[in-house]
């Protein structure tokens, strides 16, 4: 199993299935969906492998595959995985079924299309979590903007293509900084050691100087927090979550919305050590912000869709104040957030969706006793709003409580102050599940409303598998993270105190070797 290029064929294998849709004539539309299906789940169970056979014990990347791209440009097809990178990958494998699955009934035009452009997009994804090389981690994250262009501007809400277009030019403008941040560590590294490079792990051992990386770490680091989103470049979310179909939405907040955090952990903090660490409170305080503003505005909406996009700004901001802790705490808790979140905010994307395809609104202002005629439904509902506000036994409490601690370890406030979010996270969402499912029903085109499925009761059953196994036995899961935990911290800190270091003396050698360097 080993012996074969796993990775790639984690990439390529949606893109081949997407192909096969174009040869499916458009009529047979049980056959497109099902070739759909097929393709994601065949993908799902080759992506168990990598969980299995990662070795949780060993530093640095595995799975490696390297093949010259453009030599004579320093550009490789250079793929590799660590633990952090190992769970994303599960976490993108694992709801690309749900989404196929909950577009069964939801998508009624152009599906042919629509499913070439999910299979596309979860290509895109994967590449972005696989690549190290700068060059082909940026073709990946430029060629995840345009499905889900498409997937919010062909089949999303009314306001579709408002929605559409400010999601693709705040992303692109973002990207454009990144490219440019790019190219000048290209040059930095050619300048240090004579070489033309894109390599992830060898643009690790340069050595930048300081003023120099207070810029590119904030032209990543811009990048990122539009995609995070965090405060205050989040405002292209609401919008998006809001108009996106149910599979958009799931995909957006689960895994799309972590490239951002994922991008800040793999490359603004490890090429840029010192300014990162300058950062910590800049980010801390927006994060806090994001955490308590996300809170607040979420009790305000009307819309069921915009109240979870409004938390979804408030729950990024935990993972990115665990992330700058800088502590092992702060780190996983972090990590394990970014799976909560794909988890709890995808499977109330879900649910969301599943109930505008009954009543075609999502005002909360039109439901109300709904738990009388649709009991299946509401006992997931309570089970998913429960992992959301990070009760005991349900995943969220896991990633929230590590984060919390490592906060209050690097900076009380920034503990007491991220608390708050936690109390205000309760309220809004029990405040919301209330009116939703409690009550008389005064609405008389609820009385007939049918409970779920089975397709959806299956769909439901999965998020909730995972809401308890994650709550009950995250050992499972961080024992796969732990050592690339650790190698990261320990990485980060050694260079920050090497900069420290240099800023003290002003002098900066031409060659030093770090520990665990080549």
């Amino acid at each position: 199993m080993m012996d074969l290029p796993i990775l790639s064929i984690l990439i390529f294998l949606p893109l081949i299935g997407a192909v096969t849709l174009l040869f499916v004539p458009r009529e047979k539309e049980l056959a497109i969906k099902t070739t759909a299906l097929i393709f994601s789940v065949v993908e799902f169970f080759v992506s168990l492998p990598l969980f299995f056979e990662f070795d949780e014990t060993k530093r640095g990347m595995q799975f490696i595959e390297k093949y010259p791209w453009f030599p004579e440009w320093g550009i490789a097809y250079h793929l590799g995985i660590d633990g952090i990178s190992l769970l994303l990958i599960l976490l993108t494998t694992f709801l690309t079924v749900l989404c196929v699955l909950c577009s069964w009934t939801d998508i009624k035009d152009k599906i042919k299309e629509y499913y070439i452009s999910f299979l596309f997009l979860e290509t895109a994804m994967v590449g972005t979590l696989c690549a190290l090389d700068l060059v082909l981690f940026y073709v990946f994250w430029e060629l995840m903007l345009v499905p889900m262009y498409l997937l919010i501007g062909v089949w999303g809400g009314p306001r579709r293509i408002y929605a559409a277009v400010k999601f693709f030019l705040y992303t692109m403008a973002g990207s454009v900084l990144m490219l440019l941040a790019i190219f000048a560590l290209y040059y930095l590294y050619f300048k240090e050691k004579g070489i033309f490079t894109f390599d992830l792990l060898e643009l690790y051992t340069a050595h930048i100087p300081i003023s120099v990386q207070y810029v590119l770490f904030a032209a990543f680091s811009i990048s990122f927090a539009i995609k995070v989103p965090m405060f205050p470049f989040h405002t292209w979310l609401p919008d998006a979550h809001t108009e996106a179909p149910t599979a958009g939405s799931v995909i957006l907040a689960g895994v799309l919305l972590k490239m951002g955090t994922y991008g800040f952990i793999r490359f603004a903090i490890p090429l840029f050590p010192k300014a990162a660490y300058d950062a910590i409170p800049l980010m801390s305080v927006l994060a806090i912000i994001g955490i308590i503003y996300g809170a607040i505005v979420s009790m305000m909406q009307p819309d069921l869709k915009r109240l979870i996009a409004f938390s979804s700004v408030s729950h990024l901001g935990y993972v990115m104040l665990g992330m700058f802790a800088f502590n092992m705490q702060g780190v996983e808790g972090s990590i394990y957030q970014m799976l909560n979140h794909g988890i709890s905010t995808g499977g109330l994307f879900l649910l969301v969706g599943m109930l505008y395809e009954r009543r075609h609104t999502r005002m909360i202002a039109d439901f109300g006793g709904l738990s009388s005629v649709m009991p299946v439904y509401a006992v997931f509902f309570m089970i998913v709003t429960l992992s959301s506000i990070a009760l005991p036994g349900t995943n969220g409490f896991v990633g929230e409580f590590l984060i919390l601690l490592g906060a209050f370890k690097a900076k009380k406030i920034y503990g007491i102050l991220g608390a708050t979010g936690v109390i205000l996270g309760a309220v809004y969402m029990l405040w919301m599940f209330r009116r939703v499912m409690f009550g008389v029903l005064t609405h008389e085109e609820n009385k007939h409303l049918k409970d779920l499925s089975k397709r959806e009761i299956f769909i439901m059953s999965c998020i909730v598998f995972f809401i308890i196994l994650m709550g009950v036995y995250p050992k499972a899961f961080f024992k796969k993270m732990d050592v690339s935990v650790e190698e990261f911290l320990r990485f980060v800190n050694e260079r920050n105190a090497y900069y420290s270091k240099v800023e003290q003396t002003s002098t900066l050698p031409t060659i030093i070797t770090f520990k665990g360097e080549k």
